[in-house]
């Protein structure tokens, strides 16, 4: 069973949690880096009792014979953890035992500082948006699994989508040949992806216990007012609907709250248009994009973002922003460096080949939107402060001599 361990073998041991060990060998080489495993409840000590949710024991025999179980138990993970070592797996045991390397109190706080201490103790002011579009394909559990995984990351937002279907499209649209496992019609595809009245309800609520706020973008009147229903943070007008400056100017004459205005596909003219009719916006989140996907390096205009900036400096009713349609996450950083005060990037859960957006999203059932948010960190911290002063860190090698 140990042997096993490092063999390209996977196998379901009778010893479960050395399958889970081998599995997680297994992401490591999936991966190409280590990755670390946290064995959190294995005492080994059936001292300790029965487990309080089941309450009861699913070992057989006397309470020798229970002890006897649970010591070859512990005697295989000692093997694990020996047999492992210089493997692409860190092993870390939570408990009291000697081969522990944390202590449950160790481990909450060490989760603690990563997932709230260091990104929430500093006042960041660059807020990062996990922008889900439709890719929760209007399924609830889907929908959870990503808001969760979004917020683990550390997002400040998640931003999802809403549009009355039957209006915002042509009756030639919607029926136009479309594959996806929701029918044979674009039509089908896109009443599915549709969020209801229970669903943003459920979105509001969930948000809230993460402590991570949401807001939606609005592409017509009727999903605008449906909307606003549920208090969201704030409203996105996408660059989609640049066009419909009749709606727009309808949204602008009656916000409470801040908008985020996407202008990809639009000038300056349009700009100054966007200036004199949101000017009673509360915010203006005015958001560089490129409506391409993905968008070459070329045409990112990262540029523009400091532009943005400049008009902030007398208008501070302006917010700089970037929404990345770029892989990766080089342009969002250079946003930042250029006066972003939010950055968007695109999520998705998994692949498939009938997704929106697919090929710029970052994929939440791995590490890459972690890491994007960790990389826009760095760069906040990199970029630091306008006011130049001496830093801790500094300190002169050859001081001046008194005289």
């Amino acid at each position: 069973m140990v042997q096993r361990l490092l063999s390209d073998e996977v196998v379901i041991e009778d010893v479960l949690f050395m399958s889970a060990l081998r599995v997680a060998r297994e992401v490591a080489d999936q991966r190409g880096r280590p990755q670390k495993v946290y064995m959190v409840g294995f005492d080994f000590r059936p001292e300790l009792g029965y487990a309080h949710p089941a309450g009861r024991q699913f070992t057989v025999g006397d309470e020798v014979e229970r002890a006897m179980r649970i010591g070859m138990q512990e005697n295989y993970l000692l093997n694990a953890l020996y047999m492992l070592q210089g493997t692409g797996l860190e092993l870390n045991h939570v408990g009291n035992r000697p081969y522990s390397r944390l202590s449950v109190d160790e481990l909450v706080e060490s989760f603690s500082r990563n997932r709230s201490g260091d990104h929430h103790e500093r006042d960041w002011s660059v807020s990062v948006v996990a922008e889900l579009t439709t890719n929760h394909f209007g399924d609830r559990f889907r929908l959870e699994r990503m808001v969760r995984a979004a917020a683990a990351a550390g997002a400040d937002f998640i931003k999802v989508q809403k549009r009355d279907v039957e209006s915002f499209y042509s009756k030639e649209q919607l029926a136009a040949p479309y594959r996806s496992p929701f029918g044979t019609t674009f039509g089908d595809y896109r009443r599915q992806l549709e969020l209801d009245g229970d669903d943003f309800a459920f979105i509001a609520d969930l948000c809230k216990q993460l402590e991570i706020r949401w807001f939606a973008s609005v592409l017509d009147e009727a999903s605008y007012n449906f909307v606003l229903d549920f208090n969201p943070a704030l409203i996105k007008l996408p660059s989609t609907i640049s066009e419909y400056t009749d709606y727009l100017a309808r949204v602008a004459a009656s916000t409470d709250r801040g908008i985020v205005l996407s202008t990809g596909m639009t000038d300056k003219a349009y700009e100054e248009w966007v200036l004199q009719t949101f000017k009673e916006a509360p915010e203006l989140y005015l958001m560089q994009a490129n409506s391409a996907y993905p968008t070459p390096a070329r045409d990112c205009n990262v540029g523009v973002v400091r532009h943005y900036s400049r008009l902030a400096k007398s208008n501070p009713r302006i917010i700089p922003a970037y929404s990345s349609h770029d892989e990766n996450w080089f342009g969002s950083a250079l946003a930042v460096a250029a006066g972003a005060r939010m950055v968007e990037k695109h999520v998705k859960f998994g692949n498939s080949e009938w997704a929106h957006f697919d090929a710029v999203a970052l994929d939440l059932t791995t590490s890459q939107f972690r890491d994007f948010v960790e990389k826009i960190r760095e760069a906040e911290i990199i970029v630091g402060s306008e006011e130049k002063s001496v830093a801790p860190s500094e300190h002169h090698k050859y001081r001046r001599k008194s005289h």
